[in-house]
């Protein structure tokens, strides 16, 4: 059963307070942010393997047994409409990797807490449209 808005919603306010420091491959990445938040949001999502960089990411996620990081999603969170969204869900927008693309979290009101290149040194919301999103998972 889905958690009330109102835990949704703070599972994602501490998430995001959490993350609220520079983006770095080593434990603040969208990758860890996405962990976090799914442990937040009550799952079990397997151990993260440590990595420092982003070849360092890539040889993790092929340790997985998928070859995208939209694949490893696939395979642990339900797949939904970006449409379908509720605060606390996680959507992928386009990144600089083919294989790994940025995940971020819903707010429910149209913006996505993740990093972005214009504020690189903390975690900030960013106004996203629907049609930005490549995909989206419940949490």
């Amino acid at each position: 059963m889905t958690a009330s808005l109102t835990m949704r919603a703070a599972a994602t306010s501490r998430t995001v307070t959490a993350f609220q420091r520079p983006f770095d491959w080593d434990g603040a990445s969208c990758i860890h942010l996405a962990h976090e938040h799914a442990i937040n949001m009550g799952h079990q999502p397997p151990a993260l393997p440590m990595f420092r960089s982003r070849q360092g990411a890539l040889r993790g996620l092929v340790k997985t047994g998928h070859r995208t990081l939209e694949s490893l999603m696939d395979s642990l969170f339900e797949r939904i409409a970006p449409a379908r969204m509720l605060v606390g869900d996680v959507a992928m927008l386009p990144g600089e990797d083919r294989r790994l693309k940025a995940l971020v979290i819903f707010d429910g009101h149209l913006s996505v807490a993740g990093w972005h290149e214009a504020h690189p040194d903390q975690l900030v919301w960013i106004k996203a449209m629907q049609t930005d999103l490549i995909a989206a998972w419940r949490f």
